[in-house]
């Protein structure tokens, strides 16, 4: 990578720009509860999250042994996201450090973006209520392109929105799917470990792995150094 030309940075949401774990285990658990189904404890739930609503709903049902039809399922995920979409920010915050790592960047000609398997419209939802939206140059959700992480024409897609260039471009994220995405896609990858995944982000094996949103600035110099 050439220092010449700041390469875009293109963020995960859930997880690694925010913490959104307490609403949405929130949303999933008001679902359960009208189910007649016992609540997922938060610690066990983090986990679940990352593949959106729909495959969230699917994995709490998994846990009380809940097998539903499509229609059903349906159903329960448009009651998710309508009482997602009213406490969106509840309980959701940026993670330690991150505005300041986004201000650091963008002093040094950084274009940033956020690539995330969230719905768009809840995606910008959320950054809108945490004050967010404006740092970002596209903020591209599953149904922006109707294509979804790890596919790489989905990261391709969000970087030429926020008008960066794939060779150009560096993913930051906290699962698989990240991983995945940047992998495919021929971009460096950094993860973070402070996020929801089943497999651990040292398993995973990013190109750069950090632990707090403050030694971001200097993962990325690390990366178009070499």
């Amino acid at each position: 990578m050439s220092a010449a030309s700041p390469p875009i940075i293109v963020f995960d949401l859930d997880g690694t720009l925010v913490d959104t774990a307490p609403d949405l285990i929130s949303a999933l658990n008001h679902v359960l509860d009208r189910e007649g189904l016992r609540p997922v404890p938060l610690s066990a739930a983090r986990n679940m999250i990352g593949a959106g609503a729909r495959k969230l709903l699917e994995r709490g049902l998994e846990v009380e042994g809940r097998v539903v039809s499509i229609g059903e399922l349906d159903r329960l995920t448009r009651d998710f996201i309508d009482f997602y979409a009213e406490h969106i920010a509840d309980g959701s915050r940026p993670f330690d450090g991150l505005e300041a790592a986004l201000d650091r960047l963008a002093s040094k000609g950084h274009s940033l973006a956020v690539c995330t398997n969230k719905l768009e419209w809840l995606s910008k939802l959320l950054l809108d209520r945490l004050d967010l939206t404006p740092r970002f140059a596209a903020i591209c959700g599953q149904d922006t392109f109707g294509i979804a992480k790890p596919d790489p024409a989905f990261l391709r897609e969000t970087v030429a929105r926020a008008g960066g260039r794939l060779p150009g471009a560096i993913m930051v994220g906290d699962a698989g799917p990240d991983v995945g995405v940047a992998r495919r896609a021929n971009v460096p990858v950094i993860g973070v470990d402070f996020g929801y995944t089943d497999v651990p982000m040292t398993e995973l094996k990013p190109d750069r792995l950090i632990s707090h949103m403050r030694d971001l600035p200097d993962a990325i110099a690390s990366l178009i150094a070499t």
